[in-house]
């Protein structure tokens, strides 16, 4: 099984304040006083002069290498993190903060390609077998030195059914060590996945004696790391603030930045610290947040691949459960529109449910594949495609009932939710819109019952693996994600059969044929795709701008942009 995790909604948003010159390092007291009082009427919707150009829009997985180091910056996340376990619970805030300071068994690059880490060496003697040499010469921030036990106990650990990762190990038949510093690893079937997840969260290596000190309090405030990276965890204080420190027994390359303190502020006083020079940097969340910042002075964005997508996910209440109506709505919808309007251009118009970061390998076959998907789900509809659409609508029959999308009230996807309506309109279907609370909304994707009055739910999802097959088994028939009930045995069998190819050449070719398959039943209907996006002080530079950034030491390469 693969790990799916979908989005947060993006926030309800207030009017950027006045400007003052930016300064790397400002004083915490300063962001202090911006995210707890932001200012009055502050409105990150703001968008400010034209949206960017979608389709002009420059993917990079890296910035600019830093020439400089720097002693302190102030970073900004989105919410306090939950838990700095992320085996108990997993949020992105903890993930951001964490991955520089944890280290994992893979370790997914900036291009989002994945290759061995903590384990120096992998082989496989045949395709059920995962051999993985330790590396030596790692030690944990207590000091002590890394070992193949505490792999293995990690790994136990995050198998657990009670863990976060369980699932990856679903189909995992036993795990020895079978040398000094030898971990063997036996499918039940082949796994091409499992690799993938070694360079997320399954495979973070914890040290077991300082987990067991803590006990039940592991990961809160008041307790230190568990871990090797390029990072230690310094402090934490709740509500407040969290510090990380390089560490100095570090056995890779050395930080250029030597603490960061993180601070958590959202809606508008994330821009508005920003704005004013009391951080020097996120990795924003919502692409509105990085619109409203769009063009600030003292500000640089980045924009790198992610496997993030906006998406419309059908269910089988009424209309849409037919899919010659699904491919109609997918023609007749416009997607450029929606990037321009409701996401000032910072996302891209896209024919496929999952984003270009997934493309970890055979790039070229994937982004091949891609465009000509164009033909079913249109950048914006042409006539014909319009003509089409109707077409199919007359031959299956229009609904009696009106379609009901289902949306909260944030700006991005009440446009979806509005263009969406229009869509069906246009074809001549009746459509309404269904606006609820941001809590009642993230009900819908778990509680079939929260969905049981919605025939689409202007969704966003991103999957944790660079590798599609980490997404398209949502169209398998016993899916729980396969909300509209898509049935087909052929899709079924191939999907088992790439998760099982080890080969990446094989797999891609496969995964491509899915691919189309899933589109064209419009099992759920691609909207965009949603590059990460990094907004920086312009004095700094370095980290990735991918979505690597979740799971790679982002700090460990920030730094100055000049030397000095």
């Amino acid at each position: 099984m693969t790990t799916k995790r979908p989005q947060r909604p993006p926030r309800g948003m207030r009017p950027p304040c006045p400007t003052r010159p930016r300064a790397v390092g400002a004083s915490l007291a300063a962001l202090t006083l911006l995210a707890t009082a932001g200012c009055a009427g502050a409105d990150t919707s703001a968008l400010g002069g034209r949206p960017a150009d979608a389709a002009k829009l420059k993917l990079s997985p890296t910035t600019p290498p830093a020439r400089g180091q720097l002693d302190r910056a102030d970073w900004l996340l989105e919410d306090e993190p939950d838990s700095l376990d992320l085996d108990t619970q997993g949020t992105s805030a903890g993930r951001v903060v964490l991955t520089n300071v944890c280290e994992r068994l893979y370790q997914l690059k900036p291009d989002m390609s994945v290759e061995p880490f903590l384990a120096e060496k992998a082989r496989t003697p045949d395709d059920r077998t995962l051999v993985l040499t330790v590396r030596d010469g790692v030690t944990f921030h207590d000091g002590s030195e890394l070992t193949a036990a505490d792999v293995l106990w990690s790994l136990k650990r995050h198998a657990d059914p009670d863990m976060e990762q369980a699932d990856e190990f679903g189909n995992v038949k036993s795990m020895a060590r079978t040398g000094p510093r030898e971990i063997t690893v036996r499918f039940k079937e082949p796994d091409a996945l499992f690799t993938k997840a070694l360079a997320g969260d399954a495979g973070i290596v914890w040290n077991p004696r300082q987990v067991k000190e803590a006990g039940k309090e592991f990961g809160t405030p008041g307790h230190g790391d568990a871990c090797s990276g390029p990072y230690r965890l310094e402090s934490w204080k709740s509500g407040d603030s969290l510090t990380i420190e390089a560490y100095e027994g570090y056995w890779g390359k050395k930080p250029l930045t030597r603490r960061v303190d993180f601070r958590w502020a959202s809606d508008s006083a994330l821009v508005n610290a920003l704005k004013t020079g009391a951080a020097d940097g996120t990795y924003a969340e919502s692409p509105n947040t990085a619109a409203a910042l769009r063009t600030t002075k003292g500000l640089k964005q980045y924009y790198g691949p992610s496997t993030a997508s906006l998406v419309l996910i059908p269910t089988a209440r009424g209309g849409l459960k037919d899919p010659a109506i699904r491919r109609a709505l997918s023609l007749a919808l416009d997607r450029k529109g929606i990037a321009d309007s409701g996401y000032g251009g910072l996302v891209q118009p896209w024919a496929s449910p999952v984003g270009a970061g997934a493309w970890g390998y055979e790039k070229r076959h994937f982004a091949a594949a891609q465009r000509k998907l164009t033909a079913v789900a249109p950048v914006s509809p042409t006539a014909d495609d319009l003509a089409e659409a109707k077409r199919l609508v007359k031959e299956a029959g229009a609904p009696d009932d009106p379609i009901v999308i289902g949306t909260d009230s944030s700006q991005g996807r009440t446009v979806v939710a509005n263009a969406t309506r229009a869509a069906l309109q246009r074809i001549g279907l009746k459509a309404q819109i269904k606006t609820v609370p941001p809590a009642q909304f993230e009900e819908f994707y778990s509680d079939p019952g929260a969905r049981a009055d919605i025939d689409a739910l202007v969704g966003d999802w991103y999957i944790s693996k660079s590798d599609p097959m980490g997404f398209y088994d949502n169209g398998l028939s016993d899916s729980s994600n396969n909300w509209v009930g898509f049935k087909d045995a052929t899709y079924d069998r191939l999907t088992h059969r790439a998760l099982g190819t080890l080969d990446d050449r094989r797999r891609a070719r496969l995964t491509t044929d899915i691919q189309r398959r899933f589109v064209n039943a419009a099992v759920w209907i691609p909207v965009a795709q949603v590059p990460t996006a990094l907004v920086l002080s312009d004095k700094l530079t370095g980290p990735p701008a991918s979505q690597a950034y979740l799971y790679y030491p982002w700090a460990a390469r920030l730094g100055l942009r000049k030397a000095g």
